[in-house]
């Protein structure tokens, strides 16, 4: 199967938005400011370079959203295709998003993955990135659209 890669733009908001609705883990992350096409588009003005959407030659099948503040990148959301899952995609578009923030400057990244996402969390752990137990993440809404969290 050919599965190319590209960086993401507004114009493929609504195939992204399609492919995070097709999983539970994804769309539990969602909220409706931040993840809204006008939230998006934000994002991607501040984040040009370093988000990646992989697909066939009709359907988006992953995305990656990795954004820095010059000095520390997150991995916002990443999601592949249930149907395309084990083939290497997550991987591809991992790397694509280390190579453009490393191109950046940044050294260090980090990303939020549910505790109960045993597959997700096995999978960033075998990508290299470790679990730190030494610190507490801290979240307030400013916005009473966006949920505060658990």
């Amino acid at each position: 199967m050919d599965i190319r890669t590209r960086t993401v733009t507004i114009n493929d908001y609504d195939s992204i938005y399609e492919l995070w609705n097709s999983t539970e883990q994804s769309k539990r992350a969602l909220n409706p400011v931040d993840d809204s096409r006008e939230g998006i588009e934000r994002y991607l003005k501040r984040n040009p370079s370093t988000c990646f959407l992989a697909y066939t030659e009709d359907k988006t099948v992953g995305v990656i959203l990795t954004g820095h503040d010059g000095r520390r990148a997150v991995i916002h959301h990443m999601c592949v295709h249930p149907d395309y899952r084990r083939m290497g995609i997550a991987h591809m578009l991992i790397q694509k998003a280390e190579e453009a923030l490393q191109k950046e400057g940044i050294s260090k990244i980090f990303g939020l993955v549910f505790k109960d996402n045993e597959g997700a969390n096995k999978f960033w752990e075998a990508e290299g990135y470790t679990l730190r137990t030494d610190l507490n993440y801290r979240n307030k809404s400013l916005n009473k659209d966006v949920p505060q969290g658990k």
